[in-house]
């Protein structure tokens, strides 16, 4: 069953019934996920920035757009206004399948993984993770790969709480760590 399925026919109604909505459409729902990936030191040089958009691009599915620096930076040799990185907006079919693929293919793949940390809700119901290997997606080829990435995950939800955000990403497949709660 695919996950926008699930949401739909099982994880609304658990949702609706813990926190007593009055309607379905008021319960919290993904918005958009937010992909950024940056060449780090190696901004400077151009074919590595080139690669940060091709390799998003193959995780995302989608076409990313370039990210430009704001301020100058000497030590890694940044000027104003050069790119620096890629960044993608991912919404609909394609917010979902990519988050399926991280929930069920991705995040179990990452080493000595023991569950994601449930404080890293921003206090208006929006997750943030950083993963330190681009490699654990499947679509990156480990052999082509120059050098290993960062790539920071932002999951904007519909709703105000953290608490309800952690109950629908939960109930999504999310893996948290621990019963702490947030």
């Amino acid at each position: 069953m695919s996950l926008k399925i699930k949401y739909i026919e099982e994880v609304k109604k658990k949702l609706q019934d813990k926190f007593q909505y009055k309607s379905l459409m008021q319960t919290p729902k993904i918005e958009k996920i937010v992909l950024n990936m940056t060449a780090g030191s190696e901004v400077s040089n151009s074919k590595a920035v080139k690669e940060v958009f091709n390799e998003l691009e193959k995780i995302a599915g989608q076409k990313p757009f370039s990210t430009i620096a704001r301020k100058s930076n000497a030590s890694w040799r940044l000027r104003e206004g050069m790119p620096m990185g890629a960044k993608v907006t991912l919404r609909g079919a394609n917010m979902w399948n990519f988050f399926d693929k991280l929930v069920n293919i991705t995040i179990p793949r990452t080493r000595d993984f023991r569950g994601l940390n449930p404080n890293s809700f921003d206090g208006r119901g929006n997750y943030s993770m950083g993963i330190k290997e681009h490699i654990i997606f499947p679509e990156i080829d480990f052999d082509k790969i120059r050098k290993i990435k960062g790539l920071d995950v932002i999951i904007v939800t519909s709703t105000k709480s953290n608490e309800e955000a952690k109950e629908l990403l939960t109930l999504l497949g999310m893996p948290f760590k621990g019963k702490k709660e947030v």
